[in-house]
């Protein structure tokens, strides 16, 4: 199914939860599992943009394992910092790091799952044994915690 929305490119590169004018780009919102819920009113725009903010750094990073070789020149995202590749890599790993370490060992499993690995909530839930349905109440509290360590408002 495709939800098509129109969000907001801010300087540094980032998705914007509504577009505030200058650069756009159509997303699918059914794309990821943090976007679908978004697109039903189970997270709120705060969560989504620290959930963004988690996933953009994990893939700058390239944490992902790779599957192809890698042909681009290019792996800061585009988003233009003057960092060479290895400082552009080792600086978002560390934010990567850093915001995993700030949200909590108990609440980064949901979390990394659902935001990076780009699990539906039944699939995490059940990978983690954790009851049917319990995997929202926790993914929120996760967000929320992301949210204050990015200082989000």
């Amino acid at each position: 199914m495709r939800m098509l929305e129109e969000r907001g490119i801010a300087p540094d590169g980032r998705l914007l939860a509504r577009r505030r004018g200058g650069r756009s780009v159509t997303v699918n919102v059914a794309e990821s599992p943090l976007s679908w819920l978004s697109a039903r009113g189970l997270v709120d725009a705060r969560q989504v943009e620290a959930g963004e903010r988690l996933r953009t750094d994990y893939e700058r990073a390239a944490i992902a394992p790779s599957v192809t070789m890698r042909w681009s020149a290019r792996v800061d995202g585009g988003a233009g910092t003057g960092l060479d590749p290895t400082s552009a890599h080792l600086a978002a790993r560390g934010r990567f790091d850093a915001a995993m370490a700030g949200v909590g060992r108990g609440l980064s499993d949901v979390l990394w799952r659902v935001v990076c690995a780009g699990e539906g909530l039944p699939v995490a839930e059940k990978a983690l044994g954790w009851p049917a349905r319990s995997g929202r109440l926790v993914l929120t509290m996760a967000l929320d915690r992301l949210a204050d360590h990015y200082r989000l408002p």
